[in-house]
């Protein structure tokens, strides 16, 4: 498993920060002949299927992300790797669901529960072998329970007393589905 640590000043769109593009680099994404799905895209190029909730950003689909990835399961699209880069607070949940002048409950901001649905679709639609990347303020990633093995972690300090971002790749070992 390999560990490194890059300074990097913060940026919302995480994937243009230097250390996770390299990051993404090495890991060859995008990839040719890889399908890549990314349900937090704003205006990434990285993957094959894009979606944000906002209309304003580049993505290909503009839906909630657990209807964008419910609709991917009912498609049966199988991808080789699975970007997760939600916003990482409540927040900046809230901020998001504003922007695109939806009502936003105290449902909608609890994170934890976001992200688990959110893993657990793209867990659905992982074919074994595949590798997800996941960003946030933590290490958690998809997880040893749905059948996850850790390569890499990325730490990204951003100086101040900002967060860190942490990014994680991890390869689906086991089908949980």
């Amino acid at each position: 498993m390999l560990f490194s640590r890059v300074f990097a000043m913060p940026n919302s769109d995480t994937f243009s920060l230097p250390p996770v593009a390299a990051l993404l680099d090495r890991w060859g994404i995008p990839a040719g002949g890889a399908l890549i799905v990314d349900p937090f895209a704003r205006n990434s190029d990285r993957a094959t299927l894009t979606n944000d909730l906002n209309p304003a950003t580049s993505a290909q689909f503009h839906m909630e992300a657990a209807d964008f990835l419910d609709m991917l399961i009912e498609e049966n699209v199988q991808a080789g790797i699975v970007l997760f880069d939600p916003p990482y607070s409540p927040r900046q949940i809230a901020e998001c669901y504003q922007q695109v002048g939806k009502h936003c409950g105290t449902r909608d901001t609890q994170n934890a529960r976001l992200y688990k649905v959110v893993k657990d679709k793209l867990d659905a639609i992982l074919r074994l072998g595949g590798f997800a990347v996941c960003c946030g303020w933590n290490s958690m990633g998809m997880g040893l329970n749905r059948g996850y093995e850790l390569r890499e972690v990325l730490l990204v300090p951003h100086g101040a007393a900002h967060n860190d971002t942490i990014v994680t790749v991890e390869i689906k070992k086991v089908s949980t589905g």
